[in-house]
């Protein structure tokens, strides 16, 4: 399975999608920062599944509907940074959606997120992830789980390690830097948590309009 993960940076980079859809050939494409009244239904053979309402900017899921049958959609709030409050409000920061494999029949979860921004605490930042983490395993206790996005922790992720590990999740890097501002300040924002998945890379893919990279993670169930 190929999973692409992109921040369009306020939805700057929407006009490279097609491109990179067609170029990398994903079967999930899970977007940040996307202006959610300006999808497509359809996208180079991939479906829009869900995209978040409660903010202009939000998540967005798109997939192959030809290889997964789609079984349940959620979205979810976590604890809001003061950022959050004062100046953008951010109402949900994980797109969750429950599938199945049409040709294996397997059930798993993939899911957007978008963690607080840098402004924030790595501490609330880790309270979004575990309970991101807590809510997709509500939907299917058990099933696979792969949750990628925008981490925005640029630092100290050896916490992050052992937050994610204590969860019962595994914490996977991409194999470059995924956030460049300025041409100075760069760092491993984008990455991938799973459990009951293999996950066999990331792959850090060429930087376009925005200011993150997208990712490509492969991945299997097992």
């Amino acid at each position: 399975m190929r999973v692409i993960s992109y921040n369009l940076r306020k939805h700057r980079a929407a006009t490279e999608l097609a491109e990179l859809v067609t170029a990398h050939d994903p079967d999930i494409l899970c977007l940040q920062e996307v202006d959610t009244t300006d999808l497509p239904e359809t996208l180079a053979g991939l479906s829009l599944i869900e995209s978040t309402k409660g903010n202009r900017l939000g998540l967005a899921l798109f997939a192959r509907t030809n290889m997964f049958r789609v079984d349940d959609i959620r979205t979810f709030e976590l604890k809001k940074s003061l950022h959050d409050r004062v100046l953008k409000p951010a109402h949900e920061r994980v797109l969750g959606v429950r599938m199945h494999e049409i040709d294996s029949g397997r059930a798993l979860i993939v899911a957007s997120f978008h963690a607080a921004p840098l402004t924030a605490l790595n501490s609330l930042r880790r309270n979004q992830i575990r309970a991101a983490l807590d809510e997709l395993e509500a939907m299917g206790p058990g099933l696979p789980v792969l949750m990628v996005g925008d981490y925005n922790y640029p630092v100290f992720k050896e916490n992050l390690g052992a937050t994610v590990r204590d969860h019962g999740y595994a914490l996977t890097l991409s194999d470059d830097h995924t956030y460049t501002r300025y041409r100075v300040f760069r760092g491993h924002y984008d990455f991938a948590t799973s459990v009951g998945f293999h996950v066999d890379g990331i792959r850090t893919l060429p930087q376009g309009e925005s200011d993150h990279r997208p990712i490509l993670v492969t991945a299997d169930v097992g």
